[in-house]
């Protein structure tokens, strides 16, 4: 018997658009590994770290789109963001600079 799961057309796109800027930002970055993690009722989050250091995240209306995303493009994907994973991600003056702001009421 033939499969006849269906597929959603607008989560498809949505989800080979997320995967296009992946795909992007891995290849600005020397490559790239990500985490997806649930974020309730906004979806899920998919943080994404270059070879560079480089960081950034995406924002997947949900889990299932995340996973489908991170798959086409093709890159290692983390349980967890920690350990060596985390350690990876460079921060610079801007980070540093707003995290003391939030800190100090900034």
């Amino acid at each position: 018997m033939a499969d006849t799961q269906q597929v959603d057309p607008k989560a498809e796109r949505k989800a080979a658009k997320l995967a296009h800027q992946i795909s992007a930002f891995a290849k600005a970055h020397g490559g790239a590994e990500g985490q997806v993690a649930h974020i309730g009722e906004r979806g899920a989050r998919i943080v994404l770290v270059g070879e560079d250091g480089g960081w950034g995240d995406l924002v997947a209306p949900s889990t299932e789109i995340a996973q489908q995303a991170v798959e086409k493009a093709g890159i290692t994907v983390h349980e967890s963001f920690d350990g060596e994973f985390a350690a990876k991600v460079q921060t610079g003056p801007y980070e540093w600079k707003r995290m003391a702001g939030i800190q100090i009421g900034g």
